[in-house]
């Protein structure tokens, strides 16, 4: 099924555009080092990733100093922020959790788009106090 995949971004380029747009927080820029720290990876691992995404145009990269986040760069990371999330929310609400991050990493780069809209609307649904979809507690 990963071959039949039609994203142009391998997991590991997500993971890095979902950081980058974490530590950005709207125009600022990232350095390759906080990245790097962030991500548990070489500096040397986060300059190549960093060249890759530059030439697919998510991102410019300054030699040695500041990545900031194309427009194309921008919404990508931005939805997949917006995925992440509604997966951890899922989780912790199925879950009755506070932390599911772990499950989240996991699993979020296997999912696409409809079936990430309808966790949002079932997440909100088990958050309802007067939804029948409620799991018992304990």
């Amino acid at each position: 099924y990963r071959s039949k995949n039609h994203n142009p971004l391998t997991e590991s380029m997500e993971d890095y555009l979902e950081m980058i747009c974490r530590l950005s927080a709207g125009e600022n820029g990232v350095r390759g080092g906080d990245l790097s720290k962030r991500l548990h990876v070489k500096p040397s691992s986060a300059t190549k990733m960093m060249q890759q995404l530059d030439h697919a145009g998510y991102i410019h990269a300054e030699k040695y100093g500041f990545v900031y986040l194309t427009e194309k760069g921008r919404e990508a990371g931005c939805y997949l922020l917006y995925r992440h999330e509604v997966i951890e929310r899922f989780l912790c609400a199925l879950n009755r959790s506070q932390d599911q991050l772990e499950q989240a990493e996991k699993i979020e780069h296997f999912l696409d788009r409809e079936t990430v809209e309808n966790l949002a609307a079932l997440t909100k649904l088990l958050n309802d106090e007067n939804s029948p979809w409620q799991f018992p507690s304990g």
